[in-house]
This record gives C-alpha cells, structure tokens and sequence, in this order.
C-alpha cells in the first residue's frame, strides 16, 4: 500500500538525532519553553527571514495570537477566505471579531485578490491571505491594498513553511504569519506545536506574554493571557528536523515535477492540476488534483494499494458550525467547487519515484478508461 503521507519512514531516516534530542529534554527537566524551543524560534526566524519567533502549541494557537496582536476584537472584521482548514475562521471568532469570506483563485485555489477590495468596510482591520496546499498567495496586490487601506495582514502560513513568492519567503511579507507543526506537516513536530513570526518587536512581546498567561515576570501577570507554551521536546524535535527542511523541499519540489510531467495531459479528460502562484515556488504540502468523478478516481486507486486524502470537502461557510455567519451554498462558486472536486495524491518526501510513477499510471488509466466510455 501507497500511503498518502509516511511520517514513520521520515522517522527512521533520523531516529539517532531525534531520540538524542528527546532524551536530552528528558534530562534536562526542562519541559515547557526554555532553551530548547528559544534555540528553535532563532533558527525559524531565519528561516523566514524575520526577526522574531514566537513558540506556541498549535498552529491554531498562533493564529489567535497573531489576531490579537493585531489589535483585533469585537466588532471587528478579518477577510479571509472559506476554502481553508476551520481554524482559519475559528480563530478570528475566538477574538469576538467576524470573519468576512471572498472567493478562490480556481487556478490556486489562493484567496482572489482582485475581490478583496470590495469586501471591504469601516470594520474591517485585517486581510489573512492563506498560502494554501503550500503555495503563497499573490501577496503583491494584497500588500497594496492592505497598504491603500491601511490595514495588518496576516499570513496564514501553516503549509507553507520554506515556500518562496518572488524571492520572499512565506511569513516574511505580512505584519506576522502563522505556522502549524502538526505532525503531518512538511516541518511537523511529535504532538501540536505553532509559531509566529513578526518583524514587529512589540507584537512579540505581546505574543511572548499572551502564550504564557499574561505574565510580564514570573506570578506577575500583565493581562489576561493562555496556556499557549510551546513544550521543549516539541521544540527539540522541531530543531532538530529544521536542518533538513531545504532537502525535504527540493524532493517536494521534484516529486510535484514529476507528477505534473506524468499527469499533463489529462485535463482534456476532466482531470485538473493545481496551478502555482506566478512568482512563487510551492512546498507542495498536499498534491491534489481535481475532478467530478472523485468518489470514483478515489475508489480506483484504493483498490490499487494506493491511499487518497480528501481536504476541506466541506468550505467553512457551509459548515453547520458556522451557520450563524449567515452564508449559503453558491455564496462562493470556486470555492465549492474546488472542494467537491479535489482529491489528494501521495506526497512526502520520501515517497519512491517507482510508487509516484504508479499512482500517476493510475489516474491515468482511470481517465483515459472514463474517455474511452463516455459519449
């Protein structure tokens, strides 16, 4: 069987650097914050070309922060989009504020920035652009408009560590960004963990104080705050797989060329591949390519040994949880459509080009099987 994602495999390729490191926490005594995710957040930031780094224990955590930081509250609105992970909008309702959706690029499935003017009102106080299935959004006319209005962005980042939009690396473009480390991520941690990176030396501070119960000293509590802590192992861990993020990527970034090479000429035949933003180089968290005969697609390969993800089949604005936001079907086509239509193919770096050649001969056989009976 071909699974979606191995986290095992990776496991193994570093097993002696990973326990050294999580028996070194053990050690230590030292669990939560400390040392050990100080000597993470360093290395982020560089990564991402900031100067701040901020350890949380999720990514959905960073999210609220970051929000917070901002400045956003009730009464509030946030523009982002529906075709996302829910944490996206659950973040921006944690903070009393409301979310305001547009609509998709359907070629990157990104936010449209051209639709994002006109969502504007006198409440509005952030855009959160989100780097969707590891792609940055066209960060460029977001970032004038934003400007135009003068309004914070927020980057959604959380699939998107290491990925580049002309030259810049994700979270390096808005106010702050936001990173999830959930285990299957391209840079995951062995539990929940987050950050946010910020060029803004106050917006850390505050983070840095909101993640820890408000407190500016030990018992000396500033305002009110959450049990946001970044554990140490989770930071160790992440250290630790840090070094290796670059070479991850580039077999990321060859294992997407050649499921493109393999898989191009089948949109004539109702197959559709995700487009990259122009000027930007995707991470390829998720591979997914889109069809109305998914359940169908889906079916073949599992019958094949070959194992499929379906993300966000349902977009948040028709999520029964968030009915009280008062959206409705064909409030946003593209999105809906992307969503009833995508399918996940195996993607990890590891992933063999004999097994990656497999799944592609699949789809396509399953394609050009459904050409040869159509009408």
């Amino acid at each position: 069987m071909i699974p979606l994602v191995d986290l095992k495999i990776q496991y193994q390729s570093i097993k002696s650097e990973i326990d050294l490191a999580i028996s070194e926490v053990v050690e230590s005594s030292h669990f939560v914050l400390g040392p050990q995710v100080e000597a993470f957040e360093e290395e982020l930031a560089r990564l991402c070309e900031t100067r701040f780094a901020c350890g949380v224990n999720s990514g959905t955590s960073a999210l609220h922060l970051a929000l917070l930081a901002a400045g956003v509250g009730p009464g509030d609105e946030v523009i982002t989009v529906s075709y996302t992970f829910v944490a996206t909008a659950a973040a921006v309702l944690y903070t009393g504020a409301h979310p305001i959706f547009v609509d998709i690029d359907p070629l990157t499935c990104n936010i449209d920035p051209s639709r994002i003017e006109s969502a504007i009102t006198s409440r509005t106080k952030v855009i959160m652009p989100v780097h969707l299935h590891g792609s940055c959004a066209d960060m460029h006319p977001i970032m004038e408009i934003a400007r135009r209005h003068n309004l914070i962005v927020i980057e959604d980042a959380a699939q998107a560590v290491a990925a580049d939009y002309h030259g810049r690396r994700a979270g390096s473009m808005g106010d702050l960004a936001c990173f999830s480390f959930y285990p299957g991520k391209n840079l995951g941690a062995y539990g929940e963990a987050g950050a946010v990176v910020t060029n803004n030396e106050d917006h850390v501070k505050l983070i840095r104080q909101l993640r820890d119960h408000g407190q500016s000293e030990k018992y000396h509590h500033a305002r009110l705050g959450y049990n946001y802590r970044m554990e140490a192992i989770q930071g160790a861990v992440l250290k630790v797989k840090l070094k290796y993020i670059d070479e991850w990527t580039k077999a990321r970034r060859s294992h997407a060329a050649a499921y493109r090479s393999q898989l191009a000429e089948l949109e004539q035949v109702g197959v559709r591949l995700l487009e990259e933003t122009a000027g930007g180089r995707s991470v390829h968290h998720i591979f997914p390519v889109f069809t109305r005969e998914r359940a169908d697609l889906q079916r073949h390969l599992q019958a094949a040994g070959i194992n499929t993800g379906i993300h966000y089949p349902i977009p948040v604005h028709l999520q029964s949880g968030y009915r009280d936001l008062g959206y409705g079907v064909g409030d946003f086509p593209h999105t809906e459509k992307a969503a009833a239509e995508t399918l996940s193919l195996p993607m990890y770096p590891e992933l063999a080009l004999e097994d990656l050649t497999r799944v592609a001969e699949t789809v396509r056989e399953f394609s050009l099987q459904k050409l040869a009976v159509s009408p």
